[in-house]
Protein backbone atom coordinates (compact mmCIF):
# COMPACT_ATOMS: atom_id res chain seq x y z
CA UNK A 1 0.00 0.00 0.00
CA UNK A 2 3.19 2.35 0.04
CA UNK A 3 2.67 3.68 -3.51
CA UNK A 4 -1.24 4.07 -2.78
CA UNK A 5 -0.65 6.21 0.39
CA UNK A 6 1.99 8.41 -1.97
CA UNK A 7 -0.83 9.14 -4.59
CA UNK A 8 -3.01 10.17 -2.27
CA UNK A 9 -0.77 12.53 -0.65
CA UNK A 10 0.37 13.90 -4.27
CA UNK A 11 -3.11 13.90 -5.74
CA UNK A 12 -5.30 15.31 -2.37
CA UNK A 13 -7.99 15.12 -5.10
CA UNK A 14 -7.67 11.58 -6.35
CA UNK A 15 -9.55 8.08 -5.95
CA UNK A 16 -6.92 5.60 -5.44
CA UNK A 17 -7.50 1.81 -6.28
CA UNK A 18 -4.99 -0.84 -5.40
CA UNK A 19 -4.95 -3.88 -6.40
CA UNK A 20 -3.67 -7.21 -5.53
CA UNK A 21 -3.88 -11.10 -6.38
CA UNK A 22 -2.93 -11.71 -2.91
CA UNK A 23 -5.46 -11.60 -0.43
CA UNK A 24 -3.11 -11.29 2.56
CA UNK A 25 -1.18 -8.03 1.23
CA UNK A 26 -4.51 -6.32 0.89
CA UNK A 27 -5.01 -6.69 4.31
CA UNK A 28 -1.35 -5.62 5.06
CA UNK A 29 -1.89 -2.57 2.94
CA UNK A 30 -5.29 -1.81 4.44
CA UNK A 31 -3.19 -2.12 7.89
CA UNK A 32 -1.10 0.73 6.97
CA UNK A 33 -3.55 3.23 5.42
CA UNK A 34 -4.47 6.20 7.47
CA UNK A 35 -7.99 5.94 8.47
CA UNK A 36 -8.38 9.43 7.51
CA UNK A 37 -8.23 9.06 3.84
CA UNK A 38 -7.95 5.55 2.86
CA UNK A 39 -7.42 4.20 -0.84
CA UNK A 40 -9.80 1.57 -1.98
CA UNK A 41 -8.10 -2.17 -2.11
CA UNK A 42 -9.44 -4.78 -4.99
CA UNK A 43 -8.19 -8.47 -5.12
CA UNK A 44 -7.44 -9.52 -8.23
CA UNK A 45 -5.45 -10.31 -11.20
CA UNK A 46 -3.84 -8.08 -13.15
CA UNK A 47 -4.07 -9.89 -16.48
CA UNK A 48 -7.94 -9.47 -15.97
CA UNK A 49 -8.27 -6.41 -13.81
CA UNK A 50 -11.88 -6.30 -12.09
CA UNK A 51 -12.20 -2.32 -13.49
CA UNK A 52 -14.58 -0.70 -15.46
CA UNK A 53 -13.36 0.72 -19.30
CA UNK A 54 -11.53 3.94 -19.32
CA UNK A 55 -11.53 4.64 -15.51
CA UNK A 56 -8.11 5.37 -14.54
CA UNK A 57 -6.38 8.66 -15.64
CA UNK A 58 -2.97 6.89 -14.18
CA UNK A 59 -1.77 3.28 -14.32
CA UNK A 60 1.08 2.14 -11.92
CA UNK A 61 2.64 -1.32 -11.72
CA UNK A 62 5.53 -1.84 -9.13
CA UNK A 63 7.39 -5.61 -10.08
CA UNK A 64 4.18 -7.13 -10.81
CA UNK A 65 5.01 -7.69 -14.93
CA UNK A 66 7.30 -10.53 -14.45
CA UNK A 67 4.64 -13.07 -12.89
CA UNK A 68 2.47 -12.32 -16.07
CA UNK A 69 2.05 -15.30 -17.96
CA UNK A 70 1.91 -13.04 -21.64
CA UNK A 71 2.37 -9.08 -21.26
CA UNK A 72 0.48 -8.34 -24.55
CA UNK A 73 -2.90 -9.04 -23.44
CA UNK A 74 -1.76 -7.17 -20.10
CA UNK A 75 -0.77 -4.19 -21.61
CA UNK A 76 -4.04 -4.13 -23.84
CA UNK A 77 -5.80 -4.87 -20.27
CA UNK A 78 -4.08 -1.64 -19.18
CA UNK A 79 -5.03 0.31 -22.16
CA UNK A 80 -8.53 -0.79 -21.49
CA UNK A 81 -8.83 1.07 -18.24
CA UNK A 82 -7.26 3.98 -18.76
CA UNK A 83 -9.14 7.03 -19.76
CA UNK A 84 -7.62 8.97 -23.56
CA UNK A 85 -4.48 10.54 -22.46
CA UNK A 86 -3.99 8.53 -19.72
CA UNK A 87 -0.31 7.18 -18.47
CA UNK A 88 0.94 4.16 -17.87
CA UNK A 89 4.02 3.81 -15.17
CA UNK A 90 5.79 0.62 -14.65
CA UNK A 91 8.85 -1.65 -12.55
CA UNK A 92 9.70 -4.78 -14.15
CA UNK A 93 13.05 -7.24 -14.26
CA UNK A 94 15.39 -7.15 -16.92
CA UNK A 95 17.42 -9.83 -18.57
CA UNK A 96 20.65 -9.38 -16.11
CA UNK A 97 18.67 -9.95 -12.49
CA UNK A 98 19.69 -12.87 -11.25
CA UNK A 99 22.28 -13.97 -13.51
CA UNK A 100 24.79 -14.85 -10.77
CA UNK A 101 22.44 -17.08 -9.48
CA UNK A 102 21.13 -18.22 -13.10
CA UNK A 103 25.14 -18.77 -13.78
CA UNK A 104 25.68 -20.61 -10.35
CA UNK A 105 22.90 -23.06 -11.13
CA UNK A 106 23.72 -23.31 -14.30
CA UNK A 107 27.08 -24.97 -13.43
CA UNK A 108 25.00 -27.59 -11.41
CA UNK A 109 22.91 -28.87 -13.38
CA UNK A 110 20.54 -28.49 -16.66
CA UNK A 111 17.39 -27.64 -14.86
CA UNK A 112 15.93 -24.48 -14.63
CA UNK A 113 16.20 -22.52 -11.53
CA UNK A 114 15.75 -19.16 -12.10
CA UNK A 115 13.25 -17.02 -14.06
CA UNK A 116 14.05 -15.51 -17.10
CA UNK A 117 13.22 -11.64 -17.45
CA UNK A 118 12.33 -9.82 -20.80
CA UNK A 119 14.51 -7.36 -22.54
CA UNK A 120 13.47 -3.76 -22.28
CA UNK A 121 13.22 -3.60 -26.32
CA UNK A 122 10.95 -6.76 -26.29
CA UNK A 123 8.23 -5.12 -23.65
CA UNK A 124 8.75 -1.76 -25.67
CA UNK A 125 7.12 -3.37 -28.87
CA UNK A 126 4.93 -5.74 -26.86
CA UNK A 127 3.72 -2.18 -25.61
CA UNK A 128 3.26 -1.02 -29.35
CA UNK A 129 1.43 -3.86 -30.21
CA UNK A 130 -0.87 -3.29 -27.30
CA UNK A 131 -2.13 -0.07 -28.85
CA UNK A 132 0.11 2.01 -26.09
CA UNK A 133 1.48 4.93 -27.77
CA UNK A 134 4.68 6.57 -27.34
CA UNK A 135 6.73 4.08 -25.25
CA UNK A 136 9.50 5.63 -23.14
CA UNK A 137 11.73 2.67 -21.40
CA UNK A 138 15.12 3.48 -19.23
CA UNK A 139 17.32 0.88 -17.37
CA UNK A 140 18.56 1.59 -13.85
CA UNK A 141 20.70 -1.08 -12.88
CA UNK A 142 21.15 -1.75 -8.87
CA UNK A 143 23.31 -4.12 -6.84
CA UNK A 144 22.47 -5.54 -3.76
CA UNK A 145 25.15 -7.31 -1.40
CA UNK A 146 24.98 -10.23 0.68
CA UNK A 147 27.05 -11.44 3.27
CA UNK A 148 26.46 -14.67 1.97
CA UNK A 149 25.25 -16.82 -0.16
CA UNK A 150 22.30 -18.25 2.21
CA UNK A 151 21.21 -14.46 3.28
CA UNK A 152 20.48 -13.78 -0.15
CA UNK A 153 18.22 -16.89 -0.62
CA UNK A 154 16.33 -16.50 2.32
CA UNK A 155 15.52 -12.83 1.25
CA UNK A 156 14.40 -14.12 -1.87
CA UNK A 157 12.04 -16.62 -0.22
CA UNK A 158 10.87 -13.57 2.24
CA UNK A 159 9.60 -11.54 -1.03
CA UNK A 160 7.95 -14.26 -2.47
CA UNK A 161 9.84 -14.85 -5.16
CA UNK A 162 9.85 -18.32 -6.35
CA UNK A 163 10.92 -20.54 -9.91
CA UNK A 164 8.26 -20.09 -12.03
CA UNK A 165 10.01 -21.32 -15.61
CA UNK A 166 8.57 -24.43 -17.30
CA UNK A 167 11.72 -26.21 -17.14
CA UNK A 168 12.45 -25.79 -13.58
CA UNK A 169 13.78 -29.37 -11.41
CA UNK A 170 10.73 -30.92 -10.18
CA UNK A 171 13.08 -32.96 -7.72
CA UNK A 172 14.86 -32.44 -4.40
CA UNK A 173 18.12 -30.83 -4.27
CA UNK A 174 21.27 -32.82 -2.66
CA UNK A 175 24.53 -31.60 -1.33
CA UNK A 176 26.50 -32.36 -4.29
CA UNK A 177 25.04 -29.93 -6.20
CA UNK A 178 24.27 -27.44 -3.96
CA UNK A 179 27.81 -27.56 -3.48
CA UNK A 180 28.75 -26.37 -6.99
CA UNK A 181 25.82 -24.11 -6.46
CA UNK A 182 27.65 -22.07 -3.54
CA UNK A 183 31.32 -22.55 -4.85
CA UNK A 184 29.94 -21.00 -8.41
CA UNK A 185 28.37 -18.27 -7.05
CA UNK A 186 31.41 -17.41 -4.65
CA UNK A 187 33.06 -16.87 -7.56
CA UNK A 188 31.04 -13.44 -7.74
CA UNK A 189 32.40 -12.46 -4.09
CA UNK A 190 33.80 -8.94 -4.89
CA UNK A 191 35.18 -6.70 -1.92
CA UNK A 192 33.59 -9.15 0.69
CA UNK A 193 30.48 -8.88 -0.33
CA UNK A 194 28.27 -10.90 -2.81
CA UNK A 195 26.59 -9.59 -5.44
Amino acid sequence: GYIAQALLRRYRGARVVGLDIAEGMLHAARRQSGWWRRPRFVCGDVERLPLTDACADLVISNLTLQWCNDLEPTFAEFLRVLRPGGALLFTTFGPDTLHELRASWAAADGCSHVNRFLDMHDVGDMLLRAGLADPVLDVERFTLTYPDLRDFLVELKTLGAHNATDGRARSLTGPARWRVVRETYETFRREGALP
